[in-house]
């Protein structure tokens, strides 16, 4: 009996998702763990393996369409076996010959540019969009209807808005007029152009890039900076390094002790830990940490959920556990989201002070800096060498005065030259 793969659904968030590329083709035999396809959200990536064996009979989206979670994507099953009644739950499947594949059909995006700006309507004037693309018209200030429709059925998709994006409203038609033929101008010796290449740039890329903007266009930020004496947990981070095994530790770092020590710090600092929302102001009881990632596919922020009552050997752990889920690119989304706090360390490439962005809603991120050599006055009049780390805290003015954010970092940089105090508490 036939089956019907439909598109997974990863994480409570997402609506739909987008086909990167196929693994297999129609008339393809599957195996049971065999993979299909491959999909992405907005930020991460995901391989879908077949459940069933059999062949591959029919798929109806290409690569780099977005498809609504839940849909059917393709149909596996017995070779002649009748698939009409499957089709995508959006639409009734396509009369077309078992034989055809996704290759041997005219790419849906490729077309874009040849299409004439027509709204994507059905026969009594409804116009079909995808949540995601209506969601990213509204924030842009487009009309979605300017778009030009590639989905599947005359779907308006998130590919297109993007599209009308990138080239503007259509022009209103005018009556065409006779133009007198331009003189040829005389031809100049003009320099070789210069070589460069234009990368197209990704999903994740595009919304890193709308998330900074957003968050700079839209508060007034300010960047405090401090530094504090790293010796303590120097110290400490060199006593797990030599016992932290035989004392069941995990590879504790120093990113792992700020963090540690913010998300302690942020309980009495609660107007930092919190999101602004227009009207209101929503202030939350626990510390959930997000920690910037650098990955291949760009900037994301992973959450750790109540970080504040964890221990710091759980918190290391939990840390890793999604910074590597982050950057292998199968993270949930349902973990890249629900941050009241953000932490983002640049300390690794000898960064002494920056200017973080805050992750809208948010109205605080940390930044941390390297190690320097500072010199100062010691306790028996001479001066002593220290080593000094750097903390950079932007606030949203809108929400949080320079006072708490001065405070909150002082409090921070207090907490961290007596780390051990800290733990013990």
């Amino acid at each position: 009996m036939a089956t019907a793969v439909i598109m997974p659904r990863q994480g409570q968030s997402v609506e739909s998702c987008i086909i990167t590329s196929w693994a297999k083709k129609v008339g393809d035999e599957v195996k049971e763990g065999d993979i299909l396809f491959s999909y992405e959200t907005d930020k991460s990536s995901f391989d879908e393996p077949a459940q069933v064996a059999g062949t591959l009979l029919k798929v109806f989206y290409n690569e780099g369409d977005e498809v609504p979670c839940l849909e059917n994507v393709c149909v596996i099953g017995k070779p002649g076996e009748d698939v009409s009644g499957f089709g995508s739950a959006g639409a009734p499947a396509e009369e077309k010959p078992a034989e055809a594949t996704p290759a041997a059909e005219a790419p849906k995006a490729a077309a874009v540019e040849a299409a004439p700006q027509t709204e994507a309507k059905n026969t009594d004037g409804r116009v079909f969009v995808s949540p995601r693309a209506k969601a990213l018209a509204e924030k842009a200030g487009v009309d979605y209807k300017d778009a030009v429709p590639t989905g599947p059925d005359g779907r308006i998709i998130e590919r297109d808005v993007n599209a009308l994006l990138d080239r503007g409203p259509a022009p209103k038609t005018e009556e065409k007029k006779e133009e007198a033929p331009k003189q040829e101008a005389p031809k100049q010796d003009t320099a070789p152009a210069a070589a460069y290449e234009d990368v197209k740039l990704s999903n994740v890329r595009k919304v890193i890039a709308r998330s900074m903007h957003d968050s700079l266009a839209n508060s007034a930020q300010l960047t405090l900076n401090a530094t504090f004496d790293a010796t303590s947990i120097q110290k400490y981070r060199a006593g797990v390094k030599a016992n932290g095994e035989a004392m069941g530790l995990a590879n504790i770092t120093l990113n792992d002790i700020v963090v540690f020590a913010a998300a302690k710090t942020l309980v009495d600092f609660k107007d930092l830990n919190a999101h602004f929302l227009d009207d209101k102001i929503r202030i939350f009881a626990d510390v959930h940490m997000g920690i910037a990632v650098d990955t291949p596919r760009g900037l994301l922020v992973p959450t750790v959920f109540s970080a504040n009552k964890l221990s710091l050997n759980e918190l290391a752990k939990q840390s890793k556990t999604v910074i590597n889920e982050a950057k292998e690119g199968h993270i949930s989304p349902d973990k890249l989201s629900g941050a009241s706090f953000t932490v983002t360390n640049l300390g690794s490439f000898g960064i002494e002070s920056f200017t973080p962005v805050i992750n809208p809603p948010q109205v605080a991120i940390l930044g941390v800096c390297g190690i320097t050599n500072r010199v100062r006055a010691s306790k028996d009049g001479g001066v002593e060498v220290y080593p000094a780390m750097g903390l950079s805290l932007t606030i949203d003015h809108r929400a949080v005065d320079g006072a708490p954010g001065a405070k909150f970092l002082k409090a921070l940089a207090t907490n961290l030259e007596h780390f051990e105090q800290l733990l013990a508490k």
